[in-house]
C-alpha cells in the first residue's frame, strides 16, 4: 500500500467569495469533510475543509470575520452542512443566512446563549 502525504492548501477568502469557491469545489466533486469555527481576539474564524478522495489532497477555505458579519449558508451545495452551520450559529453566534434546515437556536439545549464566545 502506498502512503501519500500530499500538501494541504489554505485559501483565505472573504464572505462574498464563499459561495463561488464552494461551487467550484462541488463541481470538482470534492467532499466537504468539515467546517470548524473558532473565536479569538474578538474575531470569528471559519474553516471549510474539502477533500479529494482520489488524491487525499485537502483544500481549506478560511474566513476571519467580525461577530456581526453575515455569511451565506452552503447547504445548497452540501446539504449536510446544516449541522455545522446550526452549531456555529448557536455556539459562536455566527450570522449564517439561508440555512436549508435552520434549527433557530434549538439544536442544543444550552444554559447560556453563544457559550463559546465568552
Amino acid at each position: 500500500m502506498e502512503i501519500r502525504n500530499p500538501e494541504h492548501v489554505l485559501v483565505e477568502i472573504t464572505p462574498d467569495e464563499l459561495l463561488g469557491e464552494v461551487m467550484k469545489f462541488k463541481n470538482l466533486k470534492l467532499r466537504l469533510s468539515q467546517i470548524c469555527c473558532a473565536y479569538s481576539n474578538e474575531k470569528v474564524e471559519l474553516s471549510y475543509s474539502f477533500a479529494n478522495d482520489d488524491t487525499n489532497e485537502y483544500t481549506n477555505l478560511r474566513l476571519v470575520i467580525d461577530k456581526d458579519t453575515e455569511v451565506c449558508s452552503i447547504t445548497e451545495f452540501y446539504p449536510y452542512a446544516f449541522l455545522y452551520e446550526n452549531e456555529m450559529k448557536e455556539l459562536f453566534g455566527v450570522n449564517i443566512q439561508m440555512i436549508n434546515l435552520d434549527y433557530n437556536q434549538k439544536l442544543y439545549r444550552l444554559k447560556d446563549e453563544t457559550p463559546f464566545i465568552k
